[in-house]
């Protein structure tokens, strides 16, 4: 493949819309995510009676919401990966096409 086919491409419409797609996702997910860590982080760091809040024995508030984090980064992944299978994958699997097929 030379030169050409790749910048082609990159310059079709269906690239265009794949990265569209990405940054729709991507962005906002982030965006979200870093803002539930830093109000964790700042919940840890100023709100030491509210963390320190039992629920259940030795089970406090602080506790609940650091593995909280761990969850949300499970479902962040899950949420990503049907949203791409679905989204994505068949926009990249034209894009492939195309491109080995312009190529050869």
């Amino acid at each position: 493949m030379n030169a050409e086919t790749w910048a082609a491409a990159q310059s079709s419409p269906e690239f265009a819309q794949l990265r569209k797609r990405l940054r729709n996702f991507v962005f906002p997910v982030s965006a979200l995510f870093l803002v539930w860590y830093l109000v964790y982080v700042l919940l840890a760091d100023y709100a030491h009676g509210f963390m320190s809040i039992k629920l259940v024995g030795n089970i406090n508030v602080g506790l609940v919401l650091g593995l909280l984090q761990f969850v949300s980064t499970f479902v962040i992944t899950t949420w990503y990966v049907r949203y791409a299978n679905k989204n994505l994958d068949p926009v990249a699997e034209q894009i492939r096409e195309n491109v080995e097929g312009g190529g050869k």
